[in-house]
């Protein structure tokens, strides 16, 4: 599925099960990567306000799904480079709800092993944000301890998937894991 809006990672030998439990909720499909699944959903925040109930009424679903993590954004890239500078321009355009808060980017990278690290990835888009923050004569600041925010970014492949969760919805749906 090149279309994915969704990225799902499952607790080990727990695959076919989550996408058995999933399949009500939207088209979802196997990646290439361990333990690894995508979907596409008509609407992310219904699917995650669906699951956090779902596991509220049945927490054995917690032993299936680790990860569920939407993708309020996604793009195509071919390089590292167009990787930075596609995630330079959506997460730029989220700069004003950065203003005067504690955040960080958190990457999972699956794909491109040895071309795109994440550590350094995260580290240079933390870095872009606090200059936008600057140019917009705004402060923010990198906090991994106690964010306001997290900035996810999921890829798979040559796909990335990015979106935005603020301390109230990282509490709210646990299945987003991005810490």
């Amino acid at each position: 599925m090149n279309d994915w809006n969704v990225v799902i990672t499952v607790h080990e030998r727990n695959l076919a099960a989550a996408l058995d439990f999933l399949r009500e909720y939207g088209e979802v499909a196997r990646t290439e990567y361990f333990n690894v699944a995508v979907m596409k959903v008509a609407d992310s925040t219904l699917l995650m306000e669906t699951l956090r109930q779902r596991v509220s009424s049945d927490p054995g679903l917690l032993n299936i799904l680790a990860r569920v993590v939407p993708a309020l954004h996604a793009f195509n890239f071919q390089s590292p480079e167009d990787f930075e500078q596609k995630a330079k321009k959506v997460l730029g355009g989220r700069v004003p709800l950065l203003r005067g808060r504690r955040f960080h980017v958190r990457m999972h990278r699956r794909g491109f092993k040895g071309r795109l690290s994440s550590l350094e990835e995260e580290r240079s888009l933390d870095r872009f944000l606090l200059e936008e923050l600057a140019g917009i004569q705004s402060s923010g600041s990198i906090d991994f301890a106690d964010p306001d925010m997290i900035l996810a970014i999921e890829t798979i492949g040559q796909r990335a998937g990015l979106s935005m969760w603020t301390r109230a919805e990282l509490a709210r749906y646990p299945l987003l894991g991005l810490d």
